[in-house]
This record gives structure tokens, C-alpha cells and sequence, in this order.
């Protein structure tokens, strides 16, 4: 299908942010088409189904401070999206400890030795908060304290990300855990007072009943409902401008024409498709961007559900995983067999290193004996296991990236009917409703001239999951990687 009718619109990529703009579009009348390179919907935010076993690649609540995000989540899938309750806690010292913090459980399994260093050490940090911070490491112990930095942030970070925590920028923390103190992390376990509006503390949420892939999967029924298309399994090869514009994109080995273009592609990916080529500086800036992968061991065993949390965050340098969903706590209809239980082992890594490479068979093996050593279950409970892999999960905020996007940002404002939306699309750490955002902006910009900014979206208005936060953007890639070539 070529795109001739006037004001058409071509939207590259159908995860949230592309679903969401090829949706309103379709809503208004407008001829969109939709292209996937995948053949299936939702990007990061899609669910894997495998003999009849659902996994949420990642964990995706779905809470936001946007009201036109949740009113749109509820025209598409109404009843169907869940109200669930938030249950998660941290895998420390071969315990589990309630997350957000619970006074008393705190105090039974910390003990009041180490719950007096945790107090002197914040003591001591309080008259250093107006010093430097230009690492992780220096904003958590500015305000959290020495030891509870080491206890509850250090590990598990440096964990996610592979580089020490002194090597991660301060402004990962800045955002992702902004409003909460140990003041009010103590207020919030003492008197359970809804989280007194600190952002991080989040008690219930919704989701789909079949996985976040529900959403996007009837959203993208609903653009067809309304006239557009969704056309998996068609990547895009080259973005041919002209005098300025875009003038057509080449899809599986097809020019389709348009007169609008929102894309959700990273723009590593999308500075080496357009042609002609852009100028040296904005090809250089677009292939030093970075990203962290990651992939799940999803393990079917035997038996009833190890914990009932959505998941688990494992600080235990002892073991490779990161964190641990149980997805049934997610939804009960995502496990079909009642006498079995799935869980999603996540390990952090990057594209093409020796975790990337293991074969399926050795990474299931790890993974069962990794939940033994943790003693969460036996191996001999294991029935089977699976393996997702998840290129450019998140993108690396290093050193030298702020620079790289403004020289993008200039080459890009040069292309007057392109909008760039999404996660990987604006290199920014975007949840799913963040996400959306971008595109509702894009919409009407291009339906209302507008002029919305959206680079600027998300800029302050995140939600923040608190200090364990298990997405960390602000990564500082080791100086010998990102000077001899670009990371994966």
C-alpha cells in the first residue's frame, strides 16, 4: 500500500510511542500506515508468549501522573486492564526486605547494629550534601548515608550496568529517585502514609490482563478498525530526503511515499538510513550513542509460586540475575497451569558479550542454579525454560551523550515534516506513558501546529520507582570502550 492521499503519515516502529501516534491519527481520519520490523507489535512493552506461558520482558506497570495517558489506556482496553496491588522486596544477606521500606521489617531483619550504622553514617553525610556530585556513588551518600548506600544501592547497580557505581553520572539518581530522602523513606515506613506524594513510592497499579502486549496488540486491531495499517515484518531500509523533507522511505524493499513522518527508530539506527548521508559530525554523534541490553530466562517449574511479589531485586553478588518477576503476580492469566509456576530471571547485559552469545540450554541451566544458590527453589522443580533476548533496552546517558544529541537535535530540526517519539527514538529514558506522551505531542504538532517541544517531554514530570530503581539510563560507559569504538 503506497501512501497517496494527501496529508498521509508514515509512523516507523509499532511500540507504544508509534501504536499510540498511529491510533490518534486513525481516530481523526487520517491515512497513517504503521511499520514494524518485527512481526510483532510493541516493541519493548511487548508480551512473548511461549506454549501458552506469557512473560512481560522487563515488567510493566502501568501508573502514570498523566490523565490523558490513562483515559487513553482505558478507551482501548477498558475492564481488561487489572487493578493490582505493588508487592516487590530485595533480595540482601539471604533476605527478603519489604520494598518500599516497612518500619518493623526493617528493624527485625537489619538489626539495631546495623540500623545504627545506617543512622551515623547518614549523621555524618548531612553536613557534605552541598559538596560535589558529580557520580552515583556521592548524590546516594550525600543523602542516604555511607552504609546505606552500600547496602542497598551499590551492588545491584553496578550489577545493571557492568562499571562501578563511581563511574555512573549523578544525574541517573537526580531523576529516577527524585522527592525521596531518608526522611521521608522513614516517614512512608513509619506511618504507611500513602507515600506522603514522594513519586518513588508507588502502592498499587494497573495491567493488562494478558501482558502489557495486550495494549498494544488491540491497539493496533483498533487503527486497522478505523481505516489505517500495521504492517509487521517490515523494517526500514533508507529514509530518502529532499530540499529538506523526507520524500519517501524505503520499507522491505518498497518506497512509500508520505507526507509526514514520526519515527520511533533509535536515532543511531536512523542517522546510517538516511540518505543522502548527513554531515559527518551528526553520523558521528548518532553512531557514539549507547545502549545496555539485556535478556530473560523465563523457567517453568513445578510446584506453587516461590514468592508472591510482582518481582525481586537481587542484591547478592554472589549470582548474575538482577531481578526476578513472578508473573503470575502480575496477572493470574498468564500462567495457563495452575500447578506450575513461571518466572523470569532478568540479567543485564550487552549485545554480543559472552551472556549475549550463551546458548539457550547453558543460560537455562544458569538460571535454575542461580535460583537454588539464592534458595528460592530446587533445580529438579525445573520442567523447562525459555530465553528473550532485548537489544538497546536502555539508553546509556555517558559523558559525552548530551553533546551527541544536541548535534543530532540541530541536524534533525533541518528536516522540517520528521517528528522523532519514543524511548530510543529521543535517546531518553522513557517509560511507557512517557512514551505515549511523545507521541500525543507529535499528533498535534502535525495535526494542530502546535509546537511542542517534545524533547522536552519527561523532563520533569516522571514518576520514580525509588532507590533501587531497576532501570538505570545514566550509565557511564568504561573511557577504554567508549574511546576505541562504539558499544553495541
Amino acid at each position: 500500500m503506497a501512501l497517496q492521499a494527501t496529508n498521509a503519515v508514515l509512523v516507523l516502529g509499532a511500540g507504544p510511542a508509534g501504536l499510540t501516534a498511529g491510533y490518534l491519527l486513525a481516530k481523526l481520519g487520517r491515512p497513517v500506515l504503521v511499520v514494524e520490523a518485527e512481526r510483532q507489535v510493541g516493541g519493548l512493552a511487548k508480551t512473548v508468549v511461549r506454549d501458552g506461558y506469557r512473560f512481560d520482558l522487563g515488567g510493566h506497570r502501568f501508573f502514570t501522573k498523566s490523565a490523558e495517558v490513562e483515559s487513553l489506556w482505558f478507551e482501548v482496553l477498558g475492564d481488561e486492564l487489572l487493578l493490582r496491588q505493588r508487592l516487590s522486596r530485595i533480595y540482601w544477606n539471604g533476605r527478603l526486605l519489604d520494598y518500599p521500606l516497612g518500619a518493623g521489617d526493617v528493624v527485625r531483619k537489619l538489626g539495631p547494629v546495623e540500623l545504627a550504622r545506617v543512622l551515623g553514617s547518614y549523621l555524618a553525610a548531612v553536613p557534605r550534601r552541598r559538596g560535589g556530585e558529580e557520580t552515583l556513588e556521592q548524590w546516594v551518600s550525600n543523602r542516604f548515608g555511607r552504609r546505606l548506600y552500600e547496602l542497598f544501592f551499590r551492588t545491584y547497580t553496578e550489577k545493571v550496568w557492568g562499571v562501578p557505581a563511581s563511574e555512573i553520572r549523578a544525574e541517573w539518581a537526580a531523576q529516577r529517585i527524585k522527592g525521596l530522602s531518608l526522611t521521608s523513606a522513614a516517614k512512608d515506613a513509619f506511618f504507611r502514609n500513602g507515600s506522603g506524594g514522594v513519586k518513588s513510592l508507588i502502592r498499587e497499579f494497573h495491567y493488562p490482563r494478558y501482558g502489557p502486549g495486550q495494549m498494544w496488540e488491540t491497539m493496533a486491531e483498533r487503527i486497522h478498525a478505523l481505516g489505517g495499517e500495521v504492517r509487521t515484518g517490515s523494517p526500514v531500509e533508507q529514509i530518502r530526503l529532499d530540499k529538506g523533507r523526507v520524500a519517501g522511505v524505503q520499507v522491505a524493499g518498497e518506497e512509500i511515499p508520505c507526507e509526514h513522518v514520526i519515527s520511533s527508530l533509535p536515532l543511531r539506527t536512523l542517522g546510517s538510513m538516511v540518505r543522502p548521508k548527513p554531515a559527518r559530525s551528526a553520523l558521528e554523534a548518532a553512531q557514539g550513542l549507547h545502549y545496555r541490553d539485556f535478556l530473560t530466562v523465563a523457567l517453568v517449574l513445578r510446584g506453587a509460586d516461590l514468592f508472591p511479589d510482582n518481582w525481586v531485586y537481587v542484591h547478592d553478588p554472589s549470582v548474575k540475575v538482577g531481578r526476578i518477576q513472578n508473573y503470575r503476580s502480575w496477572s493470574p492469566w498468564m500462567v495457563p497451569d495452575p500447578d506450575m509456576t513461571c518466572i523470569g530471571l532478568e540479567y543485564f547485559c550487552f549485545e554480543g558479550d559472552e551472556l549475549w552469545r550463551s546458548d539457550d540450554e547453558r543460560l537455562v541451566e544458569v538460571a535454575a542454579e542461580e535460583l537454588a544458590r539464592l534458595g528460592l527453589a530446587r533445580c529438579a522443580q525445573l520442567e523447562r525454560g525459555y530465553v528473550e533476548r532485548v537489544p538497546k533496552a536502555y539508553p546509556v546517558y555517558d559523558a559525552r551523550y548530551a553533546a551527541r544529541l544536541a548535534t543530532l537535535r540541530q541536524w534533525l530540526d533541518g528536516i522540517d515534516n520528521l517528528q522523532q517519539v519514543g524511548r530510543n527514538g529521543l535517546h531518553r529514558y522513557n517509560n511507557s506513558d512517557h512514551s505515549m506522551l511523545t507521541s500525543i505531542r507529535a499528533v498535534e504538532n502535525l495535526v494542530a501546529g502546535s509546537g511542542h517541544d517534545i524533547w522536552a517531554v519527561n523532563a520533569d514530570s516522571a514518576y520514580h520507582e525509588g532507590p533501587i530503581a531497576e532501570e538505570h539510563p545514566y550509565a557511564r560507559a568504561p573511557e577504554t570502550a567508549v574511546s576505541t569504538a562504539p558499544l553495541p
